[in-house]
This record gives structure tokens, sequence and C-alpha cells, in this order.
């Protein structure tokens, strides 16, 4: 009677381990799979302090899920993207024109819709130590840029668009396209910190974020828009979807405020968003 009694218990141990080996295996298709790996946002390089700071190592912290930003002019990444140049899931620009460059079969359909979010006023940033900063306080700004030896930087107008920006408000006044000189988007912080520069167009937010004191560029409003998209030949949607409902959810949004930019009601342009986003795409 023993020897019968512990064959059994084993076998209803076995019956019990087949059982929960079945619940087991047949759980993870419950749901969507959680991401994993590495997102690889290629942005605007006027958020890369929000980004390389705050935004990127959160979202890593409560996803499990590798940030991974690549910061340069928005146009530039549209022609990155669209060369291959480097695998991108998630693409933020400062411009709803470098959008459409990504859009349609004559674009490579590398977008079917954005999101805008955000913007920031084109400012003009000067460096407090330069010997024309109570000008720029107290005189007209187009007047002080066209004084002897001021020196103004600004980015491409072909790879970015402060850039362009930064160039209609010279043309705007008047003033000819050369009376700034060019540099990459993300030099232009440090050439203005390091004495390089009296003074260069910037976005207020980014501005806010470097310490660099401002002027308004008085009857010229111009500014970013800021768009989010998940690309649609991302190598990792699902951690590229997880991204942007972090970006968009309230989390994201506390930090770009944080850092200056001007939330905005969200709005979708284009169609294909995944459902999984309309919870923040709705939003606000």
């Amino acid at each position: 009677m023993k020897k019968l009694a512990v064959v059994l218990v084993a076998g209803a141990a076995l019956l019990a381990g087949c059982g929960g080996s079945g619940t087991s295996a047949s759980s993870p298709t419950s749901g969507p799979a959680k991401p994993s790996g590495k997102v690889q946002v290629l942005y605007a390089a006027s958020l890369e302090n929000v980004m390389e700071k705050d935004l990127g190592p959160d979202y890593t912290q409560s996803s499990g899920v590798q940030f991974e930003g690549t910061p340069a002019g928005s146009s530039e990444l549209v022609s990155d993207i669209k060369g291959k140049i480097k695998p991108a899931d998630v693409f933020i620009s400062a411009s709803t024109d470098d959008n459409a460059g990504l859009m349609g079969s004559a674009n490579g359909d590398w977008e079917s819709w954005y999101a805008t979010f955000a913007t920031a006023p084109l400012v003009l940033g000067y460096n407090p130590n330069s010997k024309f900063a109570n000008d720029i306080r107290t005189k007209p700004w187009q007047q002080v840029v066209t004084e002897p030896g001021f020196l103004l930087g600004s980015t491409d107008p072909k790879l970015d668009p402060k850039g362009k920006l930064g160039a209609k408000a010279l043309a705007m006044e008047n003033l000819p396209v050369t009376t700034a000189q060019v540099f990459p988007e993300e030099q232009l912080v440090g050439r203005l910190s390091a004495g390089q520069l009296d003074a260069g167009f910037f976005y207020s937010s980014e501005a806010t974020d470097a310490k660099i004191p401002t002027v308004t560029l008085g009857s010229v409003k111009l500014e970013a828009t800021y768009t989010v998209s998940v690309l649609n030949k991302a190598p990792n949607s699902p951690a590229a979807i997880s991204f942007v409902n972090y970006l968009l959810g309230s989390d994201g949004l506390a930090l770009l405020r944080k850092h200056g930019l001007r939330l905005q009601t969200i709005k979708v342009t284009g169609s294909g968003a995944p459902s999984t986003l309309q919870g923040v795409l709705g939003a606000k």
C-alpha cells in the first residue's frame, strides 16, 4: 500500500507540472510583445540636452529599452534616413517640411504619419562677455549684427530648419544671408560659449537649457515646430512605439516643459499611426 501511495503522489505531481508548463507557455501570446533591445532615435540637435540628460535615460530606466540618440540638423537626418546611413526607429524633427521629405513613394515611404507636439520661438542668443553685449541688449538686433567686427552664427539652411529660419529672419530685415557664418547645429552652442561668436540664432528652449541670454527678434516671429514619427522601416517597431508613448505621455511632456519647450495640442498629419499610440496621439 505504501508503494502504491508513492506512485499515485508522483503521478499527481507529474500531471500538475504538465498543467503548469502549458499555462506558462501560452501566457506570452496573451498580449503584445514587451519592447526590448534598443531604440534608435534620430532627433533635431536643438533637443540634445533634454534627450541625453533627461528623457533618454529616464525612458531607459522605466522601460529597460536602451535609448540610442543621434542629434543633427533635421534636414541632414532626412538625408541620412533616405540614404540608409544609420538605422532609425524614431525621427524627431524641428520642421514639418522635413517630414514631408520622407512621405510618399517618391521619398521611399519612410513615413506615413507624424505628430506635432511642441514649438520654440527663434531668438538671438548672445555671449554676455562679448564687447557687443550691451548693444545687443539695448539696440535693435538687426542694427547690431551689422556693426563692424560682429560675429553672428547660424546653421546651414540646407541641413537644418533653424538655419532656414535664421536666413528668413535676415531676409525679412533686408539683410544678406552672409551676415551669419554657418556652423553645424551641434557646434553652435559651444562656439558661442567659447567666445568664437558674439551671437547666434537659437530656439528659446535650447538657449534656456544652455543658460544663454537672449533677446527677441522684435517683429520677426518665427519658430520651430517639433514632430515625431515611428518610421515605417523601423528595425525595432515595438521599442519605437514604446518610446513615442513615453515621449508624449505625462512623464515625457513634463520633461519637455521643464526644458522650455512650448507644448501644443498634439496634431497628427497623415494616416496609419499604430493603434497602440492612440492614447497619447489623441490626448492634449
